[in-house]
């Protein structure tokens, strides 16, 4: 947690991943986030994974940080509550439908100047999950070995998700730029189905396709245009190794100690390795059987001091449950530390993940039970009186 955003409100109705991200984000950099919820909890408060006790592991991380009111908002007055939230806080991110009673267009008549942030599937306002878009952007087809032929491979982070909060966390704070500039609030729409098209054309593949008229292959373990591949070791350790920059190729050519056999394919076929990563790909069916061979013969605690030492990059495959139990990923790591969570676990909790060297660093704070800053939320800023609080759980309306 940084303090660099205090001062900033922000109002979220959401669920699933890409829009709580954005909130996530938003309140490790100080934001007071207030997430506005169903009573009882919308369609992703019971999500896998889930503690022991029924609690969501999914749903206490995404929201840590943040502020929790609960509302009915099957009920008008319940909706007409969040409305006055939105208006009275002046910035609102939700992935709620446009035309329904979170619409822009009607929440800034009670407030000219609302930012707005809306999370969408697809631009016209259709359904979309990280999983539909990325089989509609055909990655399924290049990843997992060639052997599969055209049988689709899913991936099993939710990249597109992700990508999508940190956007909309990013377009929040350039929207409020500009009202700053302007006096002008208004309306982003990111819709997760054109943060993954963008993102692939970004990366040169949609202009890649167009231009030869042909897909890529399916590679494998193996980095498209580098060199890059696993390897196991003699003790069957596996590695990624990767040379993408010269310094790291010739790291690796004198740790493993191919350099006179490099030089060989080298003038077999008239091409330099030494600072082109994609004559290493071109080159790789004459290059990965020798790294293998070198790989294959060394044990892992005598490869992987020497690829330090020479600058080379690798990582080693580890399970999730081996890389939670490595002191420098999780355990030693500044981005991790306890916090109490309501599903009663005791585990290591991430906050953000930038590092401003001269802040110090606030812990990780724990997500909020259901709907326990309602009172206090609505009190302070829609000015409810304890009595009218009363009377609003008595009939349900809130929780």
């Amino acid at each position: 947690m940084y303090p660099l955003l205090s001062g900033l409100s922000v109002v979220e109705a959401s669920s699933f991943v890409a829009a709580p991200t954005a909130g996530l984000y938003l309140a490790q950099m100080g934001a007071e986030v207030i997430r506005v919820d169903q009573i009882g909890g919308g369609p992703d408060f019971r999500r896998w994974p889930q503690a022991p006790n029924g609690a969501s592991l999914y749903w206490e991380n995404l929201n840590r940080a943040k502020k929790s009111v609960a509302l009915d908002l099957g009920r008008a007055e319940g909706r007409e509550l969040l409305q006055g939230l939105a208006a009275a806080t002046g910035q609102l991110l939700t992935n709620f439908p446009a035309d329904g009673f979170l619409a822009h267009d009607r929440l800034a008549e009670r407030r000219a100047d609302l930012v707005t942030v809306r999370v969408m599937g697809t631009g016209d306002g259709g359904p979309a999950l990280d999983y539909t878009v990325n089989a509609a952007i055909g990655l399924p087809w290049l990843t997992g070995p060639a052997a599969l032929g055209d049988e689709p491979v899913n991936h099993v982070l939710p990249a597109w998700d992700l990508l999508t909060g940190a956007y909309a966390a990013f377009a929040m704070l350039a929207a409020i730029r500009n009202r700053d500039t302007t006096g002008r609030g208004g309306e982003v729409r990111v819709p997760l189905q054109d943060v993954a098209t963008g993102s692939i054309a970004n990366l040169g593949m949609i202009a890649e396709v167009t231009a030869t008229g042909a897909n890529r292959p399916r590679l494998g373990n193996a980095v498209f245009g580098a060199f890059g591949r696993d390897f196991v070791t003699a003790d069957g350790k596996r590695l990624m190794l990767m040379a993408i920059t010269p310094r790291q190729w010739s790291g690796l050519v004198a740790v493993l100690n191919i350099g006179s056999r490099i030089a060989e394919i080298e003038a077999e076929r008239g091409v330099s390795f030494a600072r082109d990563e994609g004559l290493r790909f071109e080159h790789r069916e004459a290059l990965f059987p020798l790294v293998e061979r070198a790989v294959a013969a060394r044990s892992a605690d005598e490869l992987l001091p020497e690829l330090e030492r020479h600058g080379c990059c690798y990582g080693a495959y580890r399970t999730t449950l081996e890389a939670a139990q490595e002191p420098a990923l999780v355990a030693a790591n500044p981005i991790f530390g306890l916090a109490a969570n309501p599903s009663g676990l005791a585990y290591p909790a991430a906050g953000a993940f930038a590092t401003i060297p001269d802040q110090p660093r606030e812990p990780p704070r724990p997500a909020p039970t259901l709907g326990a800053d309602t009172d206090a939320v609505l009190g302070d800023r829609l000015g409810l009186s304890s009595a009218e609080l009363g009377r609003l759980h008595d009939q349900g309306v809130i929780a």
